[in-house]
């Protein structure tokens, strides 16, 4: 799909390859912030590297106007260098709208599934799983492929819908034997369902064929070249469209996977490219942190970036940093609510400051690259489960002294307006209005200084008993926050220009997946397009080829 706003395009090598060297001239000079991890932010002084005219301008703007800036929304009171900075990143990220799949895929109908065939998907799956299989189905009678081959199934979610709906024959595979499992004893229920479906309606029609599901440890492209020696056919269900599309008694597939972890997604195209019997591949990654890297020199390398022989050529890599912040959605960032989005920025500066309690106190850990887990999620909970009692208004505050317990201190910490002090304030004149009405601004940031305090001596704590380590002085907890506190405010401004480079690494990793693609030559046709709605799913790009 080429947008008409869009200033590069990738209908041909050449094209992308012109678009990926401009992203790769435009990421050299930031490699400072691609290569950063917001956890060193107060050991590392990352807010040093970044242009203090930029720095001064942000910190005091409101948390919404940070949250649009990976989405490319610019403020006009911004420096001019600032504007530009997010504008170009906007004009080399790859459009996430939505794609009108009619006008590619003719006749391709996208058709919401029933009770039974939905029951365990949340909306976001049921979106991704509609839409793929629609697209999927249409690619598959394109070709008169026999056989749909989903991987990296988990659950059988999209192979259930193209066995069942679409019916076509489909083999399941996935790592996991438990998702097998899984995937058998569901499609065992759905089959139930269409059985008594034909029998009532079609009286003769046999039973319809239920995917047939195959556990794998290590997804190769060997393993994925075996599957081409099966050749399972649909034994009831009979499909006129498909007789005499396929010239030979040889098995023709389609290999599709609806976020395909890693290297996987990679394996599959080169799967394509390898094997003949496959006709086409409707592949949409994910996980690019867990891309293997760094094979440059190494001849038939099974790398997951780069692939493509113009990357390899400019002998780029981007390490582990930069491909976790490819992960990074601007869709998610721009349907934050600002309380949400505060409370992120919060909890980085938590986790940057708890990095400072290991470097300090626990030298030793720092070398083994520690993870405390997804505290944030367990804060982020504790928040709404107290909302509501976090809604004490001013009227009873007037009457209270300054709360003295931890519990009654977490309730104003949690209070999304009561939780930003003097120099961390992001929520604007709304903020400013709290504190005039709550007995005074002195008091109000007295408090949520405290409290702000007494979470990250919280988060610190629980951070120590995962790793198993002894806890501290209180008076150390407090030297650290105290040597912290001043720069928390830079956490939102930093993070968040940081994040605006996310869309455009994913852009370049998805770009050097379709050269790989378009080098092969005139034998097959490739497109990138983004199938979902991004709000709901923000990987939404399928990268699509098929044999000509």
């Amino acid at each position: 799909m080429e947008d008409c706003n869009q200033k590069y395009s990738c209908r041909t090598a050449k094209e992308t390859l012109e678009w990926i060297n401009a992203i790769l001239n435009f990421i050299k000079p930031y490699a400072f912030l691609t290569n950063a991890h917001v956890t060193n932010f107060f050991t590392h002084k990352l807010w040093q590297s970044i242009d203090p005219v930029w720095l001064h301008c942000l910190r005091n703007e409101p948390v919404q106007n940070l949250l649009l800036i990976p989405c490319g929304i610019i403020q006009e009171h911004w420096p001019a260098s600032l504007k530009e900075f997010v504008l170009d990143l906007k004009s080399l990220a790859f459009p996430r709208e939505q794609a009108h799949l009619n006008k590619l895929f003719p006749g391709v109908n996208v058709v919401s599934l029933n009770t039974v065939l939905a029951q365990g998907m949340n909306f976001k799956k049921k979106h991704e799983v509609e839409v793929l299989s629609a697209v999927v189905s249409s690619v598959a009678n394109s070709v008169g492929a026999q056989t749909i081959v989903d991987v990296g199934a988990g659950q059988g979610y999209l192979a259930q819908v193209l066995s069942f709906q679409y019916q076509h024959s489909v083999v399941a595979i996935d790592a996991c034997s438990h998702h097998g499992t899984v995937t058998e004893k569901r499609a065992e229920r759905i089959k139930k369902h269409y059985a008594a479906q034909m029998r009532k309606h079609y009286p003769g029609i046999g039973i319809p064929n239920v995917p047939k599901t195959i556990t794998c440890h290590v997804m190769s492209i060997d393993m994925l070249k075996a599957l081409t020696s099966m050749s399972p056919h649909i034994d009831n269900v009979k499909r006129p469209e498909l007789i005499g599309q396929v010239a030979d008694d040889k098995t023709s597939l389609v290999l599709a996977g609806l976020h395909a972890c890693g290297d996987l997604s990679v394996t599959m195209l080169k799967t394509f490219l390898e094997c003949k019997d496959v006709k086409a591949v409707v592949s949409i990654g994910c996980c690019y942190n867990l891309l293997s890297e760094g094979c440059l020199d190494i001849a038939g390398s099974q790398c997951g970036f780069p692939v493509s022989c113009g990357v390899k050529s400019a002998g780029i890599s981007l390490g582990k940093s930069s491909r976790d912040l490819a992960c990074q959605s601007a869709e998610r960032w721009r349907s934050l609510e600002q309380d949400a989005g505060l409370h992120n920025f919060e909890l980085h500066a938590f986790r940057a400051a708890f990095q400072m309690v290991l470097c300090k106190y626990y030298p030793e850990i720092i070398k083994s690259s520690p993870s405390i887990g997804r505290q944030g999620k367990a804060l982020r909970r504790q928040q709404q489960r107290r909302i509501l009692q976090s809604s004490i208004n001013c009227d009873e505050s007037k009457h209270s002294s300054m709360p003295e317990t931890i519990s009654h201190m977490q309730e104003l910490y949690l209070n999304p307006h009561m939780s930003e002090s003097k120099t961390d304030d992001y929520s604007g004149s709304a903020l400013h209005s709290h504190e005039l009405s709550c007995n005074g601004g002195a008091r109000y940031n007295e408090t949520a200084a405290a409290s702000k305090y007494l979470l990250f001596e919280k988060f610190t704590q629980s951070g120590l008993s995962r790793l198993g380590l002894k806890s501290l002085q209180e008076t150390h907890f407090h030297e650290i926050w105290k040597e912290a506190e001043p720069f928390a405010g830079l956490i939102g401004p930093y993070w968040s220009l940081r994040a605006a480079l996310g869309p455009l690494l994913e852009t370049l990793l998805l770009l050097d997946r379709l050269l790989f693609l378009q080098e092969q030559g005139s034998s097959l046709e490739a497109i990138m397009l983004p199938i979902f709605d991004p709000a709901l799913s923000p990987r939404n790009v399928a990268i699509i080829a098929k044999r000509i």
